[in-house]
């Protein structure tokens, strides 16, 4: 049930805080909190339809991050579509949509900022130096301005919602980080903002990505004493057969940690993740594997 009539837009922090006060001063309910940078689709849309089954109160918040974004990315043609996320957002039960700007978030410039060590010095923290710190800082801010009960994250970007839980558990942030399944489309392609950017070609070959993780996943549960770098390899052969594929990284490490991973220590699951460019266009997907005890 939802906890107020008509999904209300908010842009000042100050109304999104009056608004959530007001909330808990004559309810009991759990406030829950879906971080997004907007251009919404199905997988957002599940983040909103689990927090809404398990909190009183649903607040979305939609804004394109300029920290976390380095020189010569995506930032100003990030995908927005504001009409569209607020009739996704609404349809999936969203009470609050907490839609600020750049200078609502920044008023001066940035003195402060949150860095996880670490968690970040692998994957897409190698190669997109700063661009946790940014999702650090801005997440850290978004839970201070929301203090919701739990926040929910998808699992696409399974290495931010790793950064986001050492992040709350370092910091003692009374949150609950709930980390919630990828999303894909029929034939496997794991559902993104960016897809958008992909041609009908970039977009075809683009699905050597789910395949290569699902022949992960058999090689790892078939063979209880496996090597990682055969794994690595075999996933790298097949993402090669895609012409048009330039791979960033394609890594095994233990999870949640992103440590390396080796079969001697006591890693009860691991992760592989991938980054891949089709043209422009840089994807990235994962499968998690709980490994055989």
């Amino acid at each position: 049930m939802k906890a107020i009539q008509t999904m209300e837009v908010i842009h000042s922090i100050a109304d999104l805080r009056s608004r959530i006060r007001e909330y808990r001063r004559k309810n009991d309910g759990s406030v829950g909190f879906v971080p997004t940078m907007g251009y919404l689709h199905e997988g957002h849309a599940s983040l909103l339809r689990k927090a809404r089954s398990q909190s009183g109160l649903v607040v979305l918040s939609i804004f394109v991050n300029p920290l976390q974004f380095g020189p010569g990315e995506d930032f100003e043609r990030y995908p927005r579509n504001t009409e569209r996320d607020l009739e996704v957002a609404e349809a999936a039960g969203a009470d609050l949509v907490f839609m600020p700007s750049v200078s609502e978030m920044y008023p001066t410039p940035t003195r402060t900022t949150v860095a996880v060590s670490g968690l970040t010095s692998r994957l897409c923290g190698a190669s997109r130096p700063g661009h946790f710190d940014g999702v650090a800082t801005v997440v850290s801010k978004l839970f201070h301005i929301v203090q919701p009960d739990q926040a929910f994250f998808g699992l696409k970007d399974a290495q931010q919602v790793a950064v986001i839980q050492q992040m709350v558990q370092d910091l003692n942030l009374p949150v609950e980080i709930v980390p919630c399944p990828t999303l894909r489309e029929q034939d496997g392609l794991a559902m993104s903002s960016r897809n958008v950017y992909l041609s009908d070609e970039e977009r075809k070959q683009a699905l050597v990505l789910s395949q290569a993780l699902d022949k992960a996943k058999e090689f790892v549960l078939s063979r209880p004493n496996f090597n990682t770098a055969e794994l690595e390899s075999l996933v790298r052969k097949h993402i090669a057969t895609a012409p048009l594929a330039v791979i960033d990284y394609a890594e095994v490490l233990a999870f949640p940690t992103l440590e390396p991973f080796e079969n001697s220590t006591h890693t009860h699951s691991i992760i592989l993740a991938l980054a891949v460019k089709f043209g422009k266009t840089r994807l990235i997907d994962n499968v998690i594997i709980q490994l055989r005890k």
